[in-house]
């Protein structure tokens, strides 16, 4: 496993973050908005220090594991796929576990949005993720044997 570069640590969290705020805040605040309205445990004005802090612990966790759990080659589909993964763990909390505990008005519509919205998050995120630690394998052949 090689060492993990300050700098690609750093690009992966921010992109993380850019692209969480960037889908999660345009559904809470725009394109679903009247369904996050319709909830009553939602906060009027959500604090967002909160969200950002998750967000920087989430996307520390994705750049220091991805490249653990990849050999050779990283394409932009390998971001993807581990994104998806760990998204998908994530997303289940909320999609599900949220959806079993709280009294929101419709669990299939709940089910719908947070599961269309987290796809789309990591679907954006792993290409980032991809992109951010694209490499191409090492040539093989006879090292040492020269």
């Amino acid at each position: 496993m090689e060492a993990r570069k300050p700098a690609t640590i750093g690009l992966t969290v921010l992109a993380y973050v850019a692209a969480t705020f960037g889908v999660q805040g345009a559904s809470h605040f725009a394109v679903f908005a009247a369904h996050y309205a319709a909830i009553p445990i939602m906060r009027a004005e959500p604090v967002i220090a909160m969200g950002l802090g998750s967000m920087l612990i989430q996307g520390v966790l994705f750049a220091l594991l991805f490249p653990a759990f990849q050999r050779g080659s990283v394409a932009v589909w390998d971001g993807v796929k581990f994104s998806w993964a760990l998204g998908g763990f994530l997303a289940s909390y909320i999609v599900l576990g949220e959806a079993g505990k709280y009294a929101i008005p419709s669990i299939a519509s709940w089910i719908a949005v947070e599961g269309s919205v987290a796809f789309v998050q990591y679907t954006l995120f792993g290409v980032l993720l991809g992109l951010i630690h694209r490499r191409r394998a090492e040539p093989t052949g006879t090292h040492g044997l020269q």
